[in-house]
């Protein structure tokens, strides 16, 4: 394959939502699921989260992103999408690895949703308590 023929893939993963992320030469695209990142992820915070990794390395218009994405809710496939694109950045030069370090995309945030404990109304919050 030659260079201009490059594909990168990294997988992404946030709360429920996992993330297959190729990255190829192109104009800065991003395609999510077979539509436009602005169409599919619908909040303008959510399409800024997964263009972080390309803007701290200054590669926003020299990559084309296509992922597919599924579980969770939006806000958690977005991070997915964001960890997966610098996952594959990484992939392209490893001259990367401080900017996005440095910004903390690098690191999976394991914060998951705590299961319901039985006797009790949620994870931590219990009935009422009534003395009488």
């Amino acid at each position: 394959m030659s260079k201009s023929k490059m594909r990168y893939y990294a997988t992404g993963r946030r709360k429920s939502a996992v993330a297959r992320v190729w990255l190829f030469d192109g104009s800065g695209s991003i395609t999510v699921n077979r539509r436009d990142v602005a169409e599919y992820l619908r909040r303008k915070t959510n399409v800024q989260i997964v263009e972080q990794p390309l803007q701290a390395v200054g590669a926003s218009d020299k990559y084309d992103v296509w992922c597919t994405v599924h579980g969770g809710g939006l806000s958690g496939q977005a991070g997915a999408i964001r960890l997966g694109i610098a996952r594959a950045l990484l992939r392209v030069d490893e001259g990367h690895r401080e900017p996005l370090k440095r910004a903390g995309f690098l690191t999976r945030d394991a914060r998951e949703k705590e299961r319901k404990k039985y006797g009790r109304k949620g994870a931590r919050a219990r009935f009422q308590f009534s003395k009488r």
